[in-house]
């Protein structure tokens, strides 16, 4: 991959993160697939590169009074089960299955977040 194409998946992440609380996962996933990255690791690798943007932007959030953390340790937990599963699921499921599911997730996310 080119230096400008990952300063640009960086950069894109890093705003939609910061925007919309890791939602810089939904530029990264297609971006590094253009980047020719094999799709289970545009998946991986979207994970670790949204993990760290996502503790600056806590960071962030925290500094500005933004962030409530008794609201959020609530549902760790339970997200910590539903990180498990999708990491194995991850390794089982086909890549073009992958694909089709990791669209239908961003057009009924896309056509929620327009009717609400």
């Amino acid at each position: 991959m080119r230096t400008k194409f990952k300063l640009l998946i960086g950069i894109t992440a890093g705003i939609l993160n910061g925007l919309f609380g890791s939602g810089g996962g939904v530029a990264a996933v297609p971006l590094l697939e253009r980047g020719k990255l094999e799709q289970r690791k545009c998946h991986a690798t979207s994970v670790v590169i949204i993990f760290v943007l996502s503790l600056f932007s806590a960071g962030m959030y925290a500094l500005r009074g933004n962030l409530d953390v008794t609201a959020a340790a609530v549902f760790i937990p339970s997200g910590l089960i539903g990180a498990m599963i999708g990491a194995v699921l991850l390794k089982k499921i086909k890549n073009n299955s992958l694909k089709r599911v990791f669209g239908a997730v961003i057009i009924i996310s896309a056509i929620r977040m327009l009717m609400i």
